[in-house]
């Protein structure tokens, strides 16, 4: 199965980046995923179920850990050939 996840940090800082948006950056970046999509109002990425529900774990942990009072995500489940 694929799933393609969609996902904000906040609170927002138009200024400069916080840290928890960096920490999701690198996270996501790191992680074993086939696509990364990383933007100042939101971020998507997909791949394969593992790969999608441990980078979400560790985006959890890691951003909350370095700041983030919310996290929103949504998870979507891809069909066959569907990007």
């Amino acid at each position: 199965m694929r799933l393609r996840v969609e996902f904000t940090t906040e609170p927002f800082d138009l200024d400069e980046a916080p840290a928890h948006a960096l920490v999701a950056r690198e996270v996501v970046e790191a992680a074993d995923l086939d696509a990364v999509d990383v933007g100042p109002f939101g971020n998507t990425v997909e791949g394969g179920t593992d790969a999608v529900l441990n980078a979400v774990d560790a985006l959890l942990r890691r951003t909350l850990a370095a700041g983030a009072t919310r996290v929103s995500l949504q998870v979507n489940v891809l069909g066959e050939g569907e990007k």
